[in-house]
């Protein structure tokens, strides 16, 4: 088992509390074609989704498809909403202290808006140049397919194991797996809910940290810890 050396945070729900922020922009567009729920329950079913999935899951359950508009209409609610109102995930700056490896951001998020809104709460300059976002490509590839985190870690001329993903959703850490990383789910956001924690182990983190104060001695633990398999 290779040394960790890079740490590779997703951005909204693990630096930022922002799933609950972008569940309310989303719903504002959704709600006007007959969806009604509530942020907490969107967050458990589509957190991690891009909006091409959560559109298709939304069809699915009313049963009808829903104009192509809607990409556009949603994406723009969430941005504007996440830019202005997220706020800071309790240690996320702390923490990058207290790390010994290179760090960066694999984000399904448009790079404007992580740019703006990790700008806002003062962690933009910690991480860039490497915030990475899945949809700077064209098409976007976004997670849970692997390729923003093979792309970090072609960045930092790493190997795979020597890369560890941090993830609040199931596909975030199926993205991590398929990319061959070690992989820690995170919970410490204000959407986690009851089977959360159960959901990120079961898609294969290896543990799962409800504060982020706790990543420097994980990752210290999971580096001793050769049976991952």
């Amino acid at each position: 088992m290779s040394e960790i050396q890079l740490v590779i945070f997703d951005c909204d729900g693990v630096l930022l509390d922002s799933e609950i922020v972008a569940a309310a922009g989303e719903l504002e567009v959704y709600s006007e074609y007959g969806v009604n729920i509530e942020p907490q329950e969107f967050c458990e079913r589509f957190a991690g989704m891009d909006s091409y999935a959560v559109k298709a899951g939304i069809e699915q359950e009313l049963g009808r498809q829903l104009p192509d508009k809607v990409i556009a209409e949603t994406r723009a609610a969430v941005n504007e909403k996440v830019i202005n109102e997220a706020r800071l995930i309790k240690g996320a700056d702390t923490v990058l202290d207290m790390l010994d490896q290179a760090r960066c951001i694999c984000s399904n998020a448009p790079p404007e808006r992580l740019k703006k809104a990790l700008g806002r709460v003062g962690l933009y300059d910690r991480f860039r140049p490497y915030v990475f976002s899945a949809q700077e490509t064209d098409p976007p590839v976004f997670k849970p397919k692997p390729d923003i985190i093979l792309r970090a870690i072609k960045e930092f001329e790493l190997k795979a194991d020597q890369a560890i993903v941090v993830e609040d959703s199931v596909h975030g850490i199926t993205a991590a797996k398929r990319a061959g990383t070690r992989v820690i789910g995170f919970t410490g956001a204000s959407h986690t809910y009851s089977t959360h924690a159960d959901e990120l182990i079961d898609a294969g983190a290896e543990t799962v940290i409800s504060r982020l104060s706790q990543l420097p001695a994980v990752i210290e633990a999971l580096s001793q810890w050769v049976g991952m398999d």
